[in-house]
């Protein structure tokens, strides 16, 4: 069984009527990471998309070496890193550094994208993604093998190439795959990867699980995560409707993206929640500790600083989170 962790995750969006620069939303956000790495955050993970008007966050690297100097607890990772566009043996020498600028904390969840501009914007097809996406996953765990390897794929091919510097967890970082379709799970379970589960549970959660069970593997092996926020609050009325007003403009972006691709996560049907969670100390523990139990979560991260607002706005919150929430949760769970 895997322990507990729950952190934060950040996109970085700067809605242009915001009024506060990158420059300072960066700088705001740096500081409140070094601080949640005093109070307990387990987890730091960031998204990614590209050509977005506010800033959304192109790459997370860098980022996360910048934190990494600044803080000695979290782990970072993400919920996505978008594989077709990242040449995986680029991205694999990436974590190599991180990893060792962080002395073995980094951690790498795939997504194969399905937002039209952005393979546009990149200079190569949607009908591309499938194979890009598998290609990255079997090339990033050659190189996490710390071995010389030749590769002869569709999109790659290589020829003794060796990822230097080595890693500084053995087997190189963990690696995770995200789904919200049956083949998207499918593919999490062929990889052996920790599972990243969106949209409908029937169509994400469950051919995992059942995939997982029907060749003899045990689902408690593997760490479940999810974005799912959470409000600690003793004032819904007054913290909620700023929080919700940023929701709604951050989902805005990908109800778009859900139109412009044609997908999304289906409108019927039980959903894997990531709505928030919002409440005094013991609704959210009462919450998360049935959310983590009904799917076998094992990793939960809150968007920290919702788009258009500042840090500072959301201290209390995450100063109840992971002082008393977060401690709570974790006992309940370990009982």
């Amino acid at each position: 069984m895997h322990n507990l962790r729950i952190g934060v995750c950040y996109d970085f969006r700067n809605p242009p009527n915001s009024g506060v620069t990158h420059h300072a939303l960066y700088s705001e956000i740096l500081e409140q990471v070094k601080w949640l790495d005093q109070i307990g955050a387990d987890l730091v993970w960031f998204t990614e998309h590209h050509f977005v008007d506010d800033g959304y966050l192109p790459s997370w690297i860098p980022v996360a070496g910048a934190m990494s100097a600044i803080t000695s607890h979290v782990r970072f990772g993400t919920d996505i890193c978008l594989a077709p566009f990242n040449h995986p043996l680029r991205l694999a020498e990436d974590l190599a550094v991180l990893d060792n600028l962080s002395g073995g904390r980094v951690e790498i969840g795939l997504g194969m994208g399905y937002a039209p501009h952005e393979f546009k914007g990149f200079g190569f097809p949607v009908s591309h993604r499938v194979s890009l996406m598998n290609e990255a996953i079997e090339v990033l765990q050659h190189c996490f093998t710390g071995e010389k390897f030749s590769y002869h794929g569709k999109r790659y091919q290589f020829e003794d190439v060796i990822i230097t510097p080595g890693y500084v967890q053995d087997g190189g970082p963990p690696l995770w795959v995200a789904a919200m379709s049956e083949a998207g799970a499918l593919r999490a379970a062929h990889y052996n990867a920790h599972f990243l589960p969106q949209g409908l549970k029937a169509n994400s959660f469950d051919p995992w699980v059942n995939e997982l069970e029907g060749s003899g593997r045990r689902t408690g092996d593997y760490r479940v995560g999810i974005i799912r926020s959470i409000l600690v609050t003793d004032d819904r009325n007054t913290d909620w409707p700023l929080v919700r007003a940023a929701e709604k403009y951050r989902m805005q972006l990908y109800q778009r993206f859900f139109k412009e691709s044609g997908e999304g996560f289906g409108d019927s049907g039980e959903p894997v929640p990531q709505t928030w969670i919002v409440g005094n100390e013991d609704e959210c523990v009462d919450q998360l500790v049935d959310f983590i139990t009904q799917f076998g979560m094992t990793d939960i991260v809150t968007m920290a600083v919702p788009p258009g607002m500042r840090a500072e706005q959301m201290t209390d919150s995450l100063q109840m989170l992971f002082t008393r929430v977060v401690p709570r949760v974790k006992a309940l769970i370990a009982r």
